[in-house]
């Protein structure tokens, strides 16, 4: 009994790495990440049998999409049924895995980021508030014509979230968990007033607020 031979995609590879300046299997591996075995495996047409991650890298670096790799490297039984719209459950399910963890490592990306920005932002969002207050008991300080400049950093930062514990010059009871005290002593529950703004975003603290004992008169 004849063995019909396998499938060989070498060519349309070729022509796709050609298109994007690939010169070599061992660029193209290199390039994506993507060993020369799997390289091999996309040119006999085995396409199914790669993890769609691999998939992905070829495709980011061939700059052509899943589908795009589904319709040229199946062979034709296979690539009929792409075609229709009836792709295997296995693909499916590993392609959304996939697209889960890609959306997972862009948000902790983003934190990071975030964090590392306010990280930078630090001392104006200190500082910042006890300023603008200043300025605010007193129009006539040449600085409050410079209120309005900030407004688009305060803007940045509601956007990521972070808000302030409570305005400067707020009375309220103290809390060592929220509030650091700039001078003097004070128990849990005493009146307290803040001088310099503290931070949280959602449920993690940022920056405590400073504060100062409200001394009875």
């Amino acid at each position: 009994m004849n063995l019909s031979p396998l499938p060989d995609y070498t060519h349309q590879l070729q022509d796709l790495m050609q298109r994007v300046g690939v010169l070599s299997f061992k660029a193209l591996s290199r390039s994506a990440g993507v060993s020369e075995r799997q390289l091999m495996r996309l040119r006999r047409g085995q396409i199914m049998q790669m993890q769609v991650e691999n998939l992905v890298k070829l495709g980011q670096v061939l700059q052509v999409s899943l589908e795009e790799l589904l319709a040229t490297f199946c062979d034709r039984q296979i690539s009929r049924t792409e075609k229709a719209g009836e792709v295997s459950p296995a693909l499916q399910q590993e392609y959304q895995r996939l697209q889960a963890q890609m959306q997972s490592q862009r948000q902790s990306l983003m934190q990071e980021f975030q964090l590392s920005s306010l990280q930078v932002l630090e001392s104006w969002l200190i500082q910042w508030p006890t300023a603008a207050y200043a300025a605010g008991q007193n129009p006539q300080l040449p600085a409050v014509k410079l209120l309005p400049l900030l407004r688009p950093v305060e803007q940045l930062v509601q956007q990521w979230g972070v808000e302030a514990i409570a305005p400067v010059g707020t009375e309220l009871p103290y809390d060592p968990q929220q509030h650091q005290l700039m001078e003097l002593t004070a128990q849990p529950g005493d009146r307290v007033k803040v001088r310099y703004t503290g931070y949280r975003q959602g449920d993690r603290l940022l920056y405590r607020a400073k504060v100062s004992p409200v001394l009875p008169i």
